[in-house]
């Protein structure tokens, strides 16, 4: 399957949950210990906008991938983002072409947009955990998102306060693959918000 069809239904798996998000909900803890659930919504819009900008550009300047705005329908925010990553991608013969991807360095766009689908299935996690409702990745994405967890290093240059994810989470043995996922990214599993 084409690459930017899986990021396509990433971002949209990650809609579904956007959508469920009521504005009661938006001072809620996530499993994100700096973000709110509106402050993690401002963080995907954001990201959402440096993804679009760097595929077009070859690079975003890093206010690109922290200064979304919400408004008052962050659920229309997410959706506007979305389209500006789906449109910045589609023209399908330039998925060698290298973009730098926020601190991560630069990447082939075809690398770029699996690290999009990454971010799209655990956020998608994160605000469903957040606001109490099921939640179910489809088993493909989180294949590809797995592989692509395994790769990134567990060392604190690129791990720990500050970074763009926490040290890796031990995960029992017998877990799904999108726990071991989860824990590869640093989430524990089990995660229960502290308003339960």
């Amino acid at each position: 399957m084409d690459i930017r069809d899986l990021d396509r239904r990433a971002g949209a798996v990650l809609g579904e949950v956007v959508m469920q998000v009521r504005p009661e909900h938006l001072w809620f803890p996530t499993p994100c210990p700096d973000w709110t659930v509106r402050g993690l919504l401002r963080h995907i819009v954001s990201a959402n906008e440096g993804f679009a900008q760097a595929a077009i550009n070859g690079s975003a300047p890093g206010r690109a991938w922290t200064s979304a705005r919400l408004g008052d329908n962050p659920a229309g925010a997410y959706r506007r983002s979305n389209v500006h990553v789906a449109e910045a991608f589609a023209d399908g013969g330039a998925l060698d072409r290298l973009v730098e991807v926020s601190e991560f360095g630069s990447f082939p766009r075809r690398v770029a947009l699996t690290f999009h689908q990454l971010f799209c299935l655990v956020h998608a996690w994160d605000l469903a955990k957040a606001i109490d409702i099921p939640y179910e990745p489809p088993p493909d994405l989180v294949e590809r998102a797995f592989a692509l967890a395994r790769k990134i290093p567990d060392t604190d240059a690129v791990r720990g306060p500050g970074a763009a994810f926490e040290r890796s989470v031990k995960i029992p043995g017998g877990a799904s693959d999108f726990d071991q996922l989860l824990g590869l990214l640093g989430r524990n599993p089990d995660w229960v918000s502290p308003l339960d």
